[in-house]
C-alpha cells in the first residue's frame, strides 16, 4: 500500500492501473470510499470490485478511511466529521494528481461521498451511493449504540443483534476498536433535504431489499435531480456490496453516464 499526509493525518491507499495497460485506461479513475469498520481490502478488493472496475478499463483508487486499516488512528471523536473525511478523499484525489473523478462510497463511505460532493461538485464525475438511502437525510447513521458496543469488554457480553454484527465484524477485520467509538460518535453528520437536492452530478443509489439499516434508495434518488435508484434483491446490509447485480448495475450506470 501507499501512504499520503492528509493534513497532517496519514492516510494509505492503493492504486491500481487498468487491466490490459495504458492503452486500455477510459481515463476515467474511480475513488472507492469503504463502511464503518471494514478497509480497502474487505469491501473492495475481496468483494472483487477493484478486479472488476479495472478490468473495466478504470484506474481504481481505494483508501482506508482514518481510524480504519492501515490508516492513522485517532481517538477525539471531532475528527470524524463527514466532511473531514471527505476533504481525505479529496487531499487523495490532490495528491494524485487527479482533478475528477467517480466517487463511490458503501455505508459510511456512502455518506462521505455524500458529503464530498455537496462540497466539492466540480471534482465528481458521478456519485455512487451504496447501502446507504434516505438515512443520509433521515437517519443519523449507525446508532450511537455501536460505540458502546466497541467498548464493552467483549462481545459475548452484548444482546442486541445490531451491536454484536458490528463488534464481531470490527474483531473480525482486526480494527481498532477505541478508534471505532470515536468514528461513530463523531460521523453523525446528515445532509438536509435542500443539500440532497443541490448534489446535481449523476447519482446511482443501490441498496439490498433487505436492507434494514440504509432506509429507501428510491426516497432519496427522488430527492436529487440526477439520481436513479437501484434494487439489489434479497442481500442485507452485509451482502448487497459484493454482489453481482450491484457491481453490474454500477459498470452499466458508469457506462451510460455522460
Amino acid at each position: 500500500m501507499h501512504s499520503f499526509s492528509s493534513d497532517g493525518v496519514r492516510i494509505a491507499y492503493i492504486d491500481v492501473a487498468p487491466q490490459g495497460g495504458p492503452e486500455d485506461d477510459r481515463g476515467e479513475p474511480i475513488l472507492l470510499i469503504h463502511g464503518f469498520a471494514s478497509n480497502h481490502a474487505v469491501n473492495w478488493v475481496n468483494t472483487m470490485w477493484v478486479t472488476a472496475l479495472s478490468r473495466a478499463g478504470r484506474r481504481v483508487i481505494a483508501l482506508d478511511n482514518r481510524g480504519h486499516g492501515k490508516s492513522e488512528k485517532l481517538y477525539d471523536p471531532q475528527a470524524y466529521d463527514s466532511y473531514i473525511m471527505a476533504e481525505d478523499a479529496i487531499r487523495l484525489l490532490d495528491h494524485l494528481g487527479i482533478e475528477r473523478a467517480d466517487i463511490m462510497g458503501y455505508s459510511m463511505g456512502a455518506r462521505i461521498s455524500a458529503h464530498l460532493a455537496l462540497a466539492h461538485p466540480e471534482r465528481v464525475r458521478a456519485l455512487l451511493l451504496g447501502g446507504l438511502g434516505i438515512h443520509l437525510v433521515e437517519g443519523v447513521g449507525l446508532p450511537v449504540g455501536i460505540a458502546d458496543a466497541m467498548e464493552a469488554p467483549s462481545v459475548d457480553v452484548l444482546t442486541d443483534p445490531l451491536q454484536r454484527m458490528f463488534r464481531a465484524f470490527a474483531e473480525q477485520t482486526g480494527s481498532d476498536l477505541q478508534a471505532l467509538a470515536a468514528c461513530i460518535r463523531g460521523s453523525r453528520q446528515t445532509l438536509t433535504r435542500e443539500e440532497a437536492e443541490r448534489i446535481t452530478v449523476p447519482t446511482l443509489v443501490s441498496v439490498g431489499t433487505k436492507d434494514n439499516i440504509a432506509g429507501s434508495p428510491h426516497d432519496l434518488a427522488e430527492l436529487m435531480p440526477n439520481a436513479k435508484a437501484l434494487d439489489i434483491p434479497g442481500r442485507d446490509h452485509n451482502l448487497a456490496v459484493g454482489d453481482k447485480t450491484h457491481r453490474a448495475g454500477v459498470l452499466e450506470f458508469l457506462d451510460a453516464r455522460p
